[in-house]
């Protein structure tokens, strides 16, 4: 049973994650039927800790507690510095002996570095999985899911995802009725849909290194709602059609279907977020033909529907 949790922070460490960690697991809510937690923020040598925001945060505790916690949990940080030894080895420890080893956001490389995320699915913000990748090769980061949860070894996306990955935790150890007593309490969903794939910002595509499909791509770019197959797209690149597929790939890395399903779900999106036109109006639009299969598509893509994105990212007009 999930008894004591210990959280440790680290420089540069991030407010509201840790803030998250003390309102789930910090405050006394036995009152109302909620579990108790023995709870302490812990830091190496117990020294303060300075906030991304620029103040410092006075713990109360070294990282003894760390050595007894059922749940370690880790705050984001500056993740560019590797954490010191001495917390590494102590993850390691808690690990080995079979407590849930927590880690919010970029706190991930925390985890990385003490060599827990070998071989195990995780993920981190999206804008950092790139680099997570990079430097944990053995890991499987998966940058499109809100948290993952991997045997006791759990991480989650950004911010937010803080909340969900920790009601997530309180569901596996206290059951659903207390979860949702808990996320009605801080006033959050108990469970949300979908994955961080529809809060990433996707730019339009940069063709500067497309130099012999250039043209192509601009001009389909701008036809988006017309019927495009590697066949036509080929005929005005002047070549074979296994030859532009070749030298698409070659040049943009996908296959000509794979890039231009992307940059209609990426017009979708647009639509959705700017204008009042209708699921099926955009469906046109965008080049899917039907609501059904822009509904396919931006699901697949995004892990959410096109009226849940709009209903989250909707400009709405003073």
């Amino acid at each position: 049973m999930l008894e004591r949790v210990a959280v440790i922070a680290l420089p540069e460490t991030a407010v509201f994650e840790l803030g998250v960690l003390c309102e789930l697991f910090g405050y006394d809510r036995t009152a109302e039927g909620l579990p108790g937690y023995d709870f302490a923020v812990c830091s190496p040598g117990g020294r303060p800790v300075r906030s991304h925001a620029g103040f410092s945060i006075t713990t109360s505790h070294d990282l003894t507690p760390v050595e007894s916690a059922d749940l370690v949990a880790v705050a984001p940080y500056g993740y560019h510095q590797e954490p010191p030894a001495e917390v590494l080895a102590a993850l390691r420890r808690a690990y080995d002996r079979g407590a849930w080893l927590m880690s919010l956001c970029t706190a991930a490389f925390a985890l990385g570095a003490a060599g827990l995320l070998d071989g195990r699915r995780c993920t981190t913000h999206w804008r950092h999985t790139e680099a997570l990748a990079a430097r944990f090769p053995a890991a499987k980061v998966d940058p499109d899911v809100l948290y993952v949860a991997d045997d006791r070894v759990l991480t989650s996306a950004g911010t937010a995802a803080s909340i969900d990955l920790g009601l997530h935790l309180v569901r596996e150890e206290h059951g659903s009725a207390v979860a949702t007593m808990m996320a009605r309490r801080m006033v959050v969903p108990p469970h949300r849909d979908g994955g961080q794939a529809q809060f990433i910002e996707t730019p339009v595509p940069a063709l500067g290194h497309c130099d012999t499909l250039q043209p192509v791509l601009t001009r389909v770019l701008a036809e988006l709602d017309r019927e495009h197959t590697v066949e036509t797209m080929a005929a005005q690149a002047h070549m074979a059609p296994r030859t532009f597929a070749r030298r698409f790939r070659a040049e943009t890395g996908v296959t000509p279907h794979d890039w231009l399903t992307g940059q209609r779900v990426l017009l979708a999106r647009r639509l959705l977020e700017d204008s009042g036109l209708g699921v099926d109006a955009i469906a046109v639009r965008a080049g899917f033909g039907s609501a059904a299969t822009l509904r396919h598509h931006f699901t697949r893509r995004l892990s959410t529907t096109p009226q849940a994105y709009r209903a989250t990212f909707q400009h709405r007009a003073a």
